[in-house]
Parts: structure tokens; sequence; C-alpha cells
């Protein structure tokens, strides 16, 4: 159950729902005996005000129906008149109903059933003995002394009826007496055990209050401060746990937490420690490398100057030789006169490219707004003679977007793509040429540009191989250069944040396609690539 954990350990729910429970006990006991309470108390109130009081008066009733009795047969008797025997035949009707009525009243109570009964009796045995052989005597219209001993006789009997009555008055009266008594006993009981109930409910609040103090606040402020502590950097404070099963579990996941920490904090000292190291280990490489660097300057500047001033006499000379002996050698001496100054040529080529390349980056870093427009036609100017020889046509768009940049190098770009399109053309066809740009659709803040051609294509297995320097796919004698135009320009790209590659899927020619981040987002960027100029 979720209220228990291993070991019979109550957690705050099933505290919580054991309190409910206690609470709801007490409610439902509370509201049984206050709703007998109140039962026996409207009980007893009922019975005062609607059975004894009333039977008091009709009590009351009864005794002047006798004494209408008493006084209607004494006056028939000496006025002889039959009107005076009407209050004493009511007087009988009014007796039975009262005593009907008042036998409803009190007929659970045995003492003043006995007193009615009594009464009843010596009505009967008055009527009996002295009113009805009266009422028999006398004759209407004929009146007559009364017999006084008779009269005397009579008078004896009602005043024992008077006795009986007096009697049911005191008993009455005790009854009534009894009856507020006992009313205000269940009141006050009703009101002591209501103002306990409400003691009871005081204190069981105050029991709940004191064990959420005990169970729930204080163990959660513990645990407070206890994390405070170890946030404020006392990671060696150990976390216990206290109270219900599942404070005592967050307080286990805490401490857990901190040994995990402490773990974690350990290992990233040592981490730093690695790092610290490292650095300082990257710090001399820094070093050493800043001081090759300035051996490879240092090499770059004796190689543009003084190994290719010998590379220079070698051409010279050699050519001077064939001047002034070419009449006395043979075609092989021509020959080999011929492969040496070649060769001094390609090393001065293959020099100055290997300084372009090492170049990139390192002298060539301007970072400026260029527009590919400019770039572009700097490259098809310089490459405007091998356009007019091998008749090429040129796609562009009609606008190019600018980015962030070096224009030598971007330059650089355009004319080595568009001079390998121009190289490595097909046999049989004049070269096609065509440059579209779009965003890119894989990163939306990068420009794809491509480069298509109609010539000879690269077979899959070296797409990759090309851009690396002095991979060659041809001879020299089919095709010229040094290896170098694609190492380049995966130079310059990288250089400038973006990626290059060739397109596999397309297999009609070469497709080269690079990115470089835009510089935002502008009507040139994002409309361009629709319209297009034709150079030839």
């Amino acid at each position: 159950m979720g209220a228990m954990r291993r070991g019979g350990r109550l957690t705050v729910q099933g505290w919580f729902y054991l309190l409910l429970a206690v609470m709801t006990l007490l409610v439902v006991a509370g509201s049984l005996v206050g709703a007998g309470l109140l039962g026996r108390t409207a009980e007893v109130s009922d019975r005062l005000s609607r059975r004894i009081q009333p039977a008091q008066t009709e009590a009351y009733r009864l005794q002047a129906a006798l004494a209408n009795q008493e006084s209607g047969i004494r006056g028939y008797a000496i006025a002889a008149d039959r009107q005076f025997l009407t209050p004493y035949t009511q007087g009988k009707r009014d007796e039975a109903g009262s005593a009907a009525r008042l036998r409803e009243f009190i007929g659970d109570r045995p003492e003043l059933v006995a007193d009615l009964r009594a009464i009843e009796t010596q009505a009967a045995d008055w009527r009996r003995t002295y009113a009805e052989p009266l009422a028999v005597s006398v004759t209407p219209g004929r009146p007559k002394p009364l017999d006084q001993q008779k009269a005397d006789q009579g008078n004896k009997e009602f005043d024992r009826l008077r006795a009986l009555w007096d009697r049911q008055n005191t008993d009455l009266a005790k009854a009534v007496k009894q009856g507020r008594s006992h009313l205000a006993h269940e009141r006050t009981v009703r009101d002591w055990v209501l103002a306990g109930m409400l003691a009871v409910f005081l204190l069981a609040g105050l029991a709940c209050a004191v064990l959420i103090r005990v169970l729930v606040t204080r163990p959660l402020e513990a645990l407070s401060t206890a994390s405070r502590r170890v946030a404020d950097g006392d990671f060696s404070y150990v976390i216990t746990g206290a109270g219900p099963a599942d404070l005592a579990a967050v307080a286990n996941a805490v401490e857990g937490m901190r040994w995990h920490v402490v773990a974690e904090l350990e290992a990233s000292r040592a981490q730093e420690q690695a790092l610290t190291r490292q650095a300082a280990e990257m710090d001399a490489q820094a070093e050493e490398l800043r001081r090759s660097n300035a051996e490879l300057e240092q090499f770059a500047y004796v190689a543009s100057h003084d190994l290719q001033e010998p590379l220079r006499k070698v051409a010279s000379f050699c050519q001077l030789l064939e001047k002034r002996y070419g009449d006395t050698l043979d075609d092989r001496g021509r020959q080999y006169v011929d492969f040496a100054v070649d060769g001094a040529r390609r090393m001065q080529v293959l020099i100055n490219d290997l300084l372009t390349f090492s170049r990139v980056g390192r002298v060539n870093d301007a970072r400026v707004p260029v527009g590919l427009d400019q770039a572009l036609d700097k490259a098809l100017a310089n490459l405007g003679a091998a356009v007019e020889e091998s008749d090429a046509r040129v796609d562009r768009p009609e606008h190019l977007p600018e980015v962030v940049g070096d224009p030598t190098l971007l330059t650089m770009l355009w004319q080595n793509l568009i001079g390998n399109a121009l190289k490595f053309r097909h046999p049989d066809l004049a070269p096609h040429v065509t440059i579209t740009c779009a965003a890119d659709p894989d990163e939306p803040d990068s420009l794809l540009m491509c480069v298509t051609d109609n010539g000879i294509g690269i077979p899959e297995p070296f797409t990759e191989k090309v851009f690396i320097i002095f991979q060659r796919l041809h001879g020299r004698d089919a095709y010229g250069g040094t290896g170098i135009g694609l190492a380049l320009c995966k130079k310059i790209v990288e250089q400038h944040g973006g990626k290059i590659w060739i397109d596999t899927a397309h297999t009609d020619g070469t497709r080269f396609c690079f990115t470089l981040p835009s510089i935002a987002e502008s009507p040139e960027a994002s409309g361009i690539g629709t319209e297009e100029k034709v150079l030839t």
C-alpha cells in the first residue's frame, strides 16, 4: 500500500489517513451521541408539554364536571325544577370525556391512573348512593325540605371525592415538577456532553497539529537545514532521514544525490587537474607551433626568393644553351634541354602553388562583407582567355548574395572550380558550366552553391581523394597542373566556416557543392537562383 513502507513505518499520507479516520470516528460518535441527547431532551420536553401539563388541566375539568353534578343535583332537590338537572347531566358527559382524555395523557403513569380510577369509583358510588336516589325521590314542581341526614351523608361522600381530587392534584403537580426536573437534568447532561465533545474536537485538532509538527515539520526542517548546509559547501556532511517513511526516503535520495555530487566533484577536480596539465602542455605545444610557424614563414620566404632564383637561372641558361649551341645539338640533346626547362618551370609553379596553399588562413585572412558577384566577375576575368579559347558557356544567377570573408580567397575559389571545369572538359563537347545558389535546406543560415559542368566527370571512388593535396587522377601528359587546386578550394571553404563535396548523384559531368554562412536574410539571399545570365 502507498501509505505503508517496508518495516511497517507509516508515510505522511498514512499518518494523514489515520488522523482523518480518527477525526471521522469522533465526528460520527459525536453526532450519534448528540442526536441521542437531543432526542432524549425533546422526548422529555414533549412528555411534559404534551402529556403531563395537559393532564393537569384535564384533571381540573374533570373536577369541575363533578362539582357541576353536585350543585345541579342539590339545586334540583331544593327547587324540584328539571332545569337544575341540566348541569348534572352535562357534568356526567363532561366527566366521561375528561376522564377519557385524561387516561390518554397518563396511560403510562400507573400512580396517576390509580388516582383517576379512585375518583371515578368514588364518583360512581356517590351517584349510586346519593345523587340518583335523591333525583328519583323529588317530584317535579313539588319542592319539599331535604332530609338532613341524607344531605349530611351525601356531603360526606362528596368530601371523600374532594380528598381524592386533592391527592390527584398533588400527584399531578409532583409529576409536573419531576418532569421539569428531568428536563433540566437532560438539558444539563446535553450541554455538558456537547461541551465535552467540543473539547475532544479541540484536543484532537491540537493533537493533529502536534503530530504534524513532530512527524512532518521537524523532519522537513532538519532535511532543509542539512540540504542548505551541503549547498553552502559542506559536502562531507551526511544527511540522515527521520520521520515517516516517505520523508526518510526523500532524505535518503538527497543523501544519494550528495554522494553522487561529491563523487562527481572529486572526478571534476581530477579532470580539472588533468585539464590544467593538458593546458600547460597545449601552451607548450602552441609555443612550439608558433616557433614552427615562424620557421615555416622563413621557409616560405626562402622558397619564394632563394629557391626560385636558382630555378630561373637553370631555365635561363638552358634557353641560352639551346640558342647558342642549338645547331650543334642533336634532337636528343635539344630534348634534354627542353626537359630541363620544363622541369624548372613546373618547379616554379609548384612552389608558387604551395606558397598560396600555405598562406590560406595565415596571410589571407580578411573578414569583410564580400559580394559573391564581384568575386565571380574577377575569377571569370582571370579565366577570360581559357573561356574564349574553349568556347565555354557559363550560366550564373542574376544576383548573388554577400558573405563575410576574404575577397582574394573567394575569387581563387571560383577560379579554381570553373578552371577545373574548363580543364577537364569532354573532348567532343564545348564546356558548359552552371552556377546555382540557394538556401541550404539542412542549415537555414547557410548558402548552398553548386558548380556543375559537362566534362569527363570524377569516378565515385575518387570523390574524396581529389581534395587531398598532390592527388591526381590523370598523368601530366594528359592534363597539366600540380594537384593542389581542389585541396586549396577545400581549405578556403573550411576557412570560411563551410564544407565542400562532390555530388555523386550527378552523372553527366561533375558537380561541386559547397556551403558558406550567409550575412542575413535578404531578397538577394532568399530569392537567388531563379534568374540567370549567360556568359560565352
